[in-house]
């Protein structure tokens, strides 16, 4: 029995079921629109709200979305990237519609460095020596503190 589990550990029985992130603009839907025609509202009413709007333009809208499946001891896998991308002018009236998949984007590498901040760094002998006069420095003293004491 474990003999035929280890062939059958790659079959899609196995697998995880996909899961969909963002907000996916179906390929039929975006066939409906007609750039010089339709007007914001109406993407917004077809497509739904975009995943993002452009930082600096407003009208270019974004809709991103991919799906992921949970792998084996490890970090979800992305399948399906997919990001549509749609112009308006200034007076809101739709002007194109780009679609851009996996092969178009560029892989960012994450920076796995932290940033020093100044006055944090200890020295091994600070470390080691930087507590002693401090430890029950408080028990020592005949000031009972702000809680007062017997006689007050």
């Amino acid at each position: 029995m474990a003999l035929l589990a280890v062939p059958l550990a790659g079959c899609s029985f196995f697998q995880a079921t996909p899961v969909q992130h963002g907000n996916r603009a179906d390929p039929d839907l975006l066939a409906q629109l007609a750039p010089g025609v339709q007007t914001q509202t109406d993407v917004q009413a077809l497509l739904g709200s975009p995943s993002a709007t452009g930082t600096f333009d407003r009208n270019t809208w974004y809709y991103i979305s991919s799906m992921s499946r949970m792998q084996p001891a490890g970090n979800p896998s992305k399948e399906n990237q997919r990001v549509v991308v749609v112009h308006f002018d200034d007076a809101g009236v739709l002007r194109t519609i780009e679609q851009r998949g996996s092969d178009t984007m560029q892989d960012v590498a994450v920076v796995e460095r932290t940033t020093p901040v100044p006055g944090t760094d200890r020295t091994l002998l600070q470390a080691l020596f930087g507590n002693i006069g401090r430890v029950g420095a408080n028990s020592m003293s005949n000031d009972p503190g702000p809680g007062g004491g017997p006689g007050r």
